[in-house]
């Protein structure tokens, strides 16, 4: 007896499963990646750790038998995280390259590079320019109140690590604007209707996502991003899809796909 979709969902299945499959496989790559970078970069953790105080000059202290150890763990881990970045950059690529058009593959290796380029770029802007602008400004503030800088490495490097990942990762926000623009699902027009919302979830993530909830550090998180933002609206409209008169101004109005996703109808 037949019973009511279950055919449909056994067309489904395989696919998805297929899917599945290698994203798992993927993720395994990347993992094994950061793993064995891992390792490479832990013989230097001491030399990371000591790049890391450059904005503090006095020695730091730690309070626990195992804190030096898990801060030589984070930064090594992030140390990792960066050599692996062209692998994991890589790996998803060829993810979604079969869900992309011939004529949009050829961009695979600028977007590489381009994506490469802004996370390293975020890392050294908070390198150069905000860490030591935070770590000044709350060392000093203590310091006009009599008190002495003693700094634990754990909680220094925990410090130091989330800035440069979140820096690191919300430079890639011009690119991800102008990749959307050149898919079609965002135009210059519609990001500049939402700029006030933007500036707005801007301030909110900025007070989520820093290491502390001072409207300073808040500030520093926030006024890049919105830059970031006037930034991936220049970007869409160098780069972005030229539509043609009568196209709606986001998908989803167009044929159905048919076939596989690297086979659609534009």
């Amino acid at each position: 007896m037949d019973i009511p979709g279950v055919k449909s969902i056994s067309v489904v299945l395989p696919p998805l499963a297929s899917h599945l499959a290698t994203v798992k496989r993927r993720l395994l790559v990347i993992a094994a990646t950061i793993t064995a970078a891992f390792v490479l970069t832990f013989a230097y953790a001491a030399e990371l750790i000591e790049w890391f105080k450059r904005p503090f000059p006095d020695d730091l202290i730690f309070y626990g038998p195992t804190e030096a150890l898990f801060a030589a763990v984070k930064v090594s881990l992030l140390a990792g995280v960066v050599l692996s970045l062209p692998v994991i950059l890589y790996q998803f690529w060829k993810f979604i390259e079969p869900a992309l058009l011939p004529r949009e593959q050829r961009w695979a290796i600028p977007l590489f590079c381009l994506a490469a380029g802004f996370f390293a770029l975020g890392m050294v802007f908070c390198n150069l320019v905000i860490l030591p602008l935070v770590i000044q400004f709350f060392v000093s503030f203590g310091m006009d109140r009599a008190l002495t800088p003693q700094l634990a490495v754990g909680t220094y490097v925990d410090f130091n690590v989330k800035f440069l990942l979140i820096f690191g990762l919300a430079f890639e926000l011009p690119l991800v604007l102008t990749l959307l623009a050149r898919v079609g699902y965002v135009s210059p027009a519609l990001l500049v209707c939402y700029r006030k919302h933007a500036i707005m979830v801007a301030l909110i993530l900025s007070a989520v996502v820093t290491p502390d909830a001072t409207l300073f550090t808040m500030l520093l998180m926030a006024i890049p991003l919105m830059v970031l933002y006037e930034v991936g609206i220049l970007g869409t409209r160098l780069f972005g899809r030229r539509r043609s008169p009568g196209e709606p101004d986001v998908g989803g109005a167009g044929p159905v796909p048919v076939g596989t996703a690297g086979q659609r109808a534009q």
